[in-house]
């Protein structure tokens, strides 16, 4: 392929995930229009938040799947034609009782498309630039920053200055879906190393196997069982599990019941905090500093940590070479960083403090989702795009599922515990209806504050004593929130290690050919 070829293809794939990252900040700034406009709480947020990650999973991995057998350019026109059907759907939103199903499943489309255009543009790149995965698909992903970035500013502009209503302000990520549509026309693409070996959809999927698949299948349960409540809410679960399972048979007999690799399984757990601790987080955090400080000054620091990580991941290369970090090194020195950072997020109490708080977190979260699809491409190549498809998949999947909503039960159980340890005459004023609960288990439930309640509280210009007491005691909920988050990159930070002292032990770490064994 032509270098020309080569950069256009690479471009493209840039414009398409920037779409994603515009849509996604825009998102993240009209939370509070959507809790206060239909009295949503943080954990019914965190949930349609969560479908904008769900429908990820299905994209990547269906996708991921056939990618290799139909070629690129089919999925690049479905993934337009869901980007536009998405906007239709969302706008269908209306009244408090048809909102959450329109919000929920227009997300979930748009989501769908993002996935099937990371199916294609992840393995693109990857096979474009085999000499140097970790370089360019850092390049690639610093597509999400941007697009976040300028989400961000134009949100902002449209809804604090201008007060434009949510619908136009959303419509914005299809003016880089047009661009990305425009660039992939006419181009030319490879196929991947396995591929273009000739290996089978058998061959690929061997080392994803069985280890590989539970990872995926219990989160598919998981969210099989929560759409399912609609339907039979008893039984929610059990139809979830039972999908799932099914799901794991398959891929058993389909792989003739391959154990697959242990390490892409450990790859596959980590890539599962990885989407919680990054992409979770990020829906979350402008949503929080906004409520820590000023609406503005949380729209100033989402776009400061946004910007640290476009600018950071152009320079993957530099730093490996001039540190001598392997992938594996960089995220270990990645994850405790970003520990180091939501610690200090936790306790902000200054805008400054804020800004040097959310920036450490911000370099420490820059590199660890295009790398870990760099050390499945060198790792991994005969799997072409499916495991790496797959881990993207689950990151985005348990992003929707365990980060987002996660981070909204935190909130609602902090905020609910600090008002009822100040005053628990003002709680039973304020707490929501209904019980918020974590991975749907009974054990977890626990009562939030009432989300349009919480909201007049904001707005007061000339608060209440009780009012500023339900508004400080969310604040500190949302500092408590911050520090459990930290818990999870603490733990990535182990799993690193340990990887590092495993690549260490077996010579080092290194890409391996086509016809090498992975480990």
């Amino acid at each position: 392929m032509s270098d020309n070829n080569r950069m256009r293809l690479l471009w493209a794939g840039f414009m398409a995930i920037l779409a994603a990252g515009v849509g996604f900040a825009i998102r993240g700034g009209i939370f509070d229009n959507w809790g206060k406009e239909y009295g949503f709480t943080a954990a019914q947020l965190g949930a349609i938040g969560g479908a904008g990650f769900s429908g990820f999973c299905f994209g990547i991995i269906l996708g991921g799947v056939i990618v290799d057998k139909i070629g690129y350019g089919k999925l690049v026109a479905l993934a337009l034609l869901c980007h536009v059907l998405s906007a239709f759907v969302t706008f269908g939103a209306s009244t408090p009782e048809n909102a959450y199903n329109f919000l929920f499943w227009g997300m979930f489309i748009f989501a769908y498309a993002n996935g099937t255009l990371e199916a294609v543009a992840n393995p693109l790149v990857a096979t474009l630039f085999p000499e140097n995965r970790t370089h360019y698909l850092n390049i690639l992903h610093a597509s999400w920053p941007a697009g976040m970035v300028l989400g961000s500013v134009a949100g902002w502009v449209l809804d604090d200055k201008m007060q434009l209503g949510w619908k136009l302000q959303l419509a914005l990520y299809l003016v880089p879906t047009v661009l990305y549509a425009i660039m992939f026309m006419g181009q030319k693409f490879p196929k991947s190393e396995a591929a273009e070996k000739g290996a089978s959809f058998v061959q690929m999927f061997k080392p994803v196997g069985i280890l590989g698949a539970v990872v995926a299948c219990y989160l598919l349960a998981m969210f099989f069982g929560d759409i399912s409540k609609a339907l039979s809410p008893e039984h929610a679960a059990n139809i979830g599990y039972g999908i799932g399972g099914a799901l794991l048979i398959t891929v058993a007999v389909i792989t003739k019941f391959s154990i697959g690799s242990f390490l892409l399984f450990i790859l596959f757990v980590t890539h599962a905090m990885v989407g919680a601790v990054e992409l979770g987080t990020d829906g979350w955090i402008q949503n929080i500093t906004g409520n820590l400080f000023t609406s503005e000054q949380g729209k100033y620091l989402f776009i400061w940590t946004s910007a640290i990580m476009f600018g950071l991941r152009f320079c993957a290369h530099w730093i490996e070479t001039k540190l001598k970090l392997s992938p594996i090194g960089l995220l270990l020195v990645c994850a405790v960083i970003a520990c180091v950072g939501l610690n200090l997020a936790s306790s902000m109490q200054t805008f400054t403090m804020a800004l040097i708080a959310l920036g450490i977190y911000a370099i420490g979260k820059t590199f660890f989702w295009p790398t870990m699809l760099a050390v499945i491409g060198d790792r991994f190549p005969q799997t072409g795009a499916v495991a790496m498809s797959i881990m993207g998949g689950i990151g985005m999947l348990s992003a929707g599922l365990i980060g987002g909503p996660g981070l909204g039960y935190c909130k609602d159980r902090f905020a609910g515990e600090e008002l009822k340890k100040a005053n628990p005459a003002l709680y039973e004023q304020y707490k929501a209806e209904k019980p918020s609960t974590f991975l749907n288990l009974a054990s977890t439930a626990t009562f939030g504050l009432d989300g349009k309640k919480l909201g007049e509280a904001k707005d007061a210009k000339e608060k209440t004593a009780d009012q500023q007491a339900v508004v400080e005691a969310d604040q500190r909920g949302d500092r408590a929130t911050l520090k459990a988050d930290s818990y999870i990159p603490a733990t990535m930070a182990v799993i690193y290690l340990l990887l590092l002292i495993y690549f260490k032990a077996i010579g080092g770490y290194k890409p391996i050919r086509i016809d090498e064994q992975a480990a």
